[in-house]
């Protein structure tokens, strides 16, 4: 039996070699970062003066592979799993403040009750939402609903912004639905909000390593792949400059990489090419805040971002399709931020807390139409070299679960399954 060489310690790229290891696969791991989790890591940050993530993450419950990968790698009870499903927002340009709260079970009864759905928006409001199943790949988010309606403006516009890094206007349809079927469709049990409790490394991460080097396999931090030798349909040797590392003939190779480090790697390689930005924010506050709804997190409809978490005396938000934003000075980001966070939390504009700013320029592929067409899938040219990464054609949006299946995809087939 073969060594299986995997390349980038991201997630898909842990979430590979643990599925390798649990059926006995030797693995090695090369990372050509000092770390593993590739953009879903928590670090201590100097500015603030704590540990924060990189970028802020929401799971929902029916996200199956995100847990079964947690449950592979002993962290399932790191996650902060509310008993139901709730959904708090605030509108900032008005103030107005509720919470959606999805109805157990496949059939929405909770459309019919006011109070649990967004104001202002009737129950046929909602049933728009198999638009999104009948969409076409050509389709975006904006071409399902009616723009005018306060149900999209409240909910469709903002959550296709934060699960799709774009607008509604320019989003692609199907990745969105693919998670509505697998969450909101199947009731409140399947769309609990699950966030890390300590971070994103000490729950998604640091316990994959441990659980790795426990099982045997090999990391090695500090190794880019220059190049692939290619011939004959297989790939033969991975070159690190210094190093190189001959594959054998039961041998594979995953690439767990970005797109345009694959397309470099394998030239003709077809895959998304334009990118989307996401801005993060980190404030310190004097002590510990909650906000009103008394629950880690706040959607945030009518402001610069999307959704606020809260940690202990640490409140951060996330701003998706954040390309122009990402060009200001972190100054002028944190002020505009913190303008916001302010109102949502009922707390003094002055003085302004500390603040870290994190910007991911090239947080994800750009999910338009265009770009999920260009999406490769798990297999390549070469028979013994596989693909894994949110970006790939997992029918997902780029989102730690798809990042976990595109990993799981490519063990299924090296394992022969």
């Amino acid at each position: 039996m073969g060594i299986v060489h995997i390349l980038g310690a991201g997630i898909a790229g842990l979430a590979a070699a643990v599925r390798l290891v649990k059926v006995g696969r030797r693995v090695e791991i090369y990372e050509a970062a000092s770390h593993a989790g590739g953009r879903c890591r928590s670090f201590f940050d100097e500015t603030v003066g704590r540990v924060i993530d990189n970028g802020n993450h929401l799971l929902l419950s029916g996200n199956r592979a995100a847990m079964a990968y947690l449950t592979e790698i002993g962290s399932i009870d790191t996650l902060l799993v509310p008993p139901r499903a709730a959904f708090p927002f605030v509108e900032l340009p008005t103030g107005r403040r509720w919470v959606v709260r999805p109805s157990a079970g496949p059939i929405p009864w909770w459309i019919l009750n006011p109070a649990a759905r967004v104001p202002d928006t009737t129950p046929g409001d909602y049933l728009a939402a198999w638009r999104l199943a009948r969409a076409g790949p050509e389709a975006r988010v904006a071409d399902c609903f009616d723009t005018d309606r306060p149900l999209f403006k409240r909910f469709w516009q903002p959550l296709a912004v934060a699960v799709l890094n774009a607008t509604a206007e320019e989003a692609a349809a199907r990745p969105l639905w693919l998670i509505i079927a697998e969450t909101f469709a199947k009731g409140e049990a399947a769309c609990r909000p699950c966030i890390a409790r300590t971070g994103l490394s000490q729950s998604f991460v640091d316990p994959a390593v441990r659980f790795l080097e426990a099982a045997g396999a090999g990391i090695h931090f500090n190794h880019r792949l220059r190049a692939i030798s290619l011939s004959s349909g297989r790939a033969r040797s991975l070159d690190f400059g210094e190093t190189r590392v001959a594959l054998g003939a039961d041998d594979h190779a995953v690439l767990a990489l970005p797109p345009a480090r694959v397309a470099e790697l394998l030239p003709g390689t077809t895959v998304p090419e334009d990118t989307r930005a996401i801005v993060n924010a980190h404030f310190r506050l004097d002590g510990p805040t909650r906000p009103p709804d008394e629950v880690p997190f706040l959607g945030l409809v009518g402001s610069v971002a999307q959704w606020l978490f809260v940690r202990g005396n640490v409140v951060s938000v996330t701003v998706s399709a954040a390309d122009a934003l990402a060009e200001e000075a972190p100054e002028k980001i944190a002020t505009m931020l913190w303008a916001d966070i302010s109102q949502a939390l009922e707390l003094p504009l002055k003085p302004e807390p500390l603040a870290r700013i994190v910007k991911e320029k090239r947080a994800t592929f750009a999910q338009t139409p265009e770009g999920i067409a260009r999406r490769p899938g798990t297999r390549t040219a070469w028979a013994n070299l596989l693909l894994a990464g949110d970006w790939t054609d997992t029918g997902l949006p780029a989102t730690i679960e798809g990042a976990v299946r595109s990993g799981h995809a490519a063990a299924r087939v090296i394992a022969g399954r």
